[in-house]
């Protein structure tokens, strides 16, 4: 059970992580730095400009529980660890 719970605990480090990682690059790929890329945008006479962004926000959120979820599972540790005889 100890080991088990270590490496699910580790798991959600690294996903929670990845995924924190994963949604800073949406944030880039999707802000206003996009349009000088763009090459319709480069063309004379075209004027592009950046309108907004949908809402994040539950995606921010999203990788906060990951985060107290992998704080729960850390804490759960030392439950199960009591519980073996490796504790005395």
């Amino acid at each position: 059970d100890l080991a088990i719970t270590v490496i699910i605990a580790f798991l959600w480090l690294v996903s929670t992580f990845a995924w924190a990682k994963a949604l800073a690059d949406i944030k880039m790929s999707t802000g206003a730095s996009i349009i000088p890329g763009i090459e319709s945008c480069k063309a004379p006479g075209t004027t592009c400009r950046f309108a907004s962004v949908t809402s994040m926000g539950t995606l921010n959120v999203s990788v906060v529980f990951g985060l107290l979820n992998m704080v729960l599972w850390g804490g759960n540790i030392w439950f199960v660890y009591k519980d073996t005889n490796l504790h005395n």
